[in-house]
């Protein structure tokens, strides 16, 4: 083993020290005022640079903490990491800012953000295309999202937010309604009867008004028939012609084809 001398011994550990500091990241932002920093980050949010933006609002909530306009970082951090695809993290800091600010003149728009994050305009659309079954899809997304509109239009009806919320509301129960029916379809028509009349008194229980139930009840009248469950079968045929008497179920049967309604080919 070679040997040193302490003088030597020491110039190694201080260039060792330089060097390990040497590789330090540098904070661009040091000598930048909160004002210049919120600018920097809106400008990487107008490019769509959105993994840049919410660095430089992490950083401005920093510099900037206990005033309004690390409130307004906060936001605009979750509002970056929506777009950027990380919704889990855009909740996460959605939920810190309505913990620590609950008097926030803003706090209707974090609601209305929270509701966005986990809305899915598009429901059922990437199922399509992968083919998933639909007795495995989660709807827990669009629970939460109603949860959130639903609290946002209860707490503040006059909010900017509001009416937006409320027709996103009535879509979210429109699609779970349409996916219970989906699933008792989905039982009905592989011999699973019993677990079919399940899931569609779960949708004409659990939701009122909504475009689905009409299926639901003849799913019901289908399912009943093949247990030879005449009397539920005819009454429910009773609900049916006075719910909808001009049921396009009760003449032609199950639809040929389940397209949404995007798909126009």
């Amino acid at each position: 083993m070679p040997r040193f001398s302490l003088p030597l011994l020491t110039a190694l550990l201080a260039a060792g020290v330089l060097a390990g500091c040497s590789t330090t990241t540098e904070d661009k932002t040091a000598g930048w005022s909160p004002n210049r920093i919120y600018s920097e980050a809106r400008d990487e949010m107008g490019s769509n640079a959105y993994d840049k933006a919410v660095p430089l609002f992490e950083k401005l909530e920093g510099r900037a903490a206990g005033t309004p306009l690390a409130q307004q970082a906060q936001l605009e951090k979750a509002y970056a990491q929506y777009k950027g695809g990380e919704k889990a993290q855009a909740i996460a800091t959605l939920d810190r800012f309505m913990k620590l600010h609950p008097a926030s003149p803003a706090y209707d728009y974090a609601l209305y953000l929270k509701g966005l994050v986990n809305f899915n305009d598009n429901l059922g659309l990437f199922s399509w295309l992968s083919r998933q079954d639909l007795s495995e899809r989660d709807q827990k997304a669009a629970k939460d999202s109603f949860e959130s509109f639903r609290e946002l239009v209860t707490r503040f009806p006059d909010s900017r937010y509001a009416r937006d919320a409320q027709q996103r509301m009535t879509y979210i129960v429109n699609s779970l309604a349409q996916y219970e029916v989906h699933v008792a379809r989905y039982y009905y028509q592989r011999g699973a009867y019993v677990a079919a009349i399940n899931r569609a008194q779960i949708a004409l229980a659990d939701y009122k008004d909504v475009p689905a139930l009409e299926e639901a009840l003849y799913i019901l009248i289908k399912s009943y028939d093949a247990l030879g469950m005449t009397q539920l079968r005819d009454d429910t045929e009773r609900v049916m012609a006075a719910s909808y008497p001009q049921s396009s179920y009760m003449r032609n049967g199950f639809k040929a084809k389940d397209d949404p309604w995007w798909k126009v080919w």
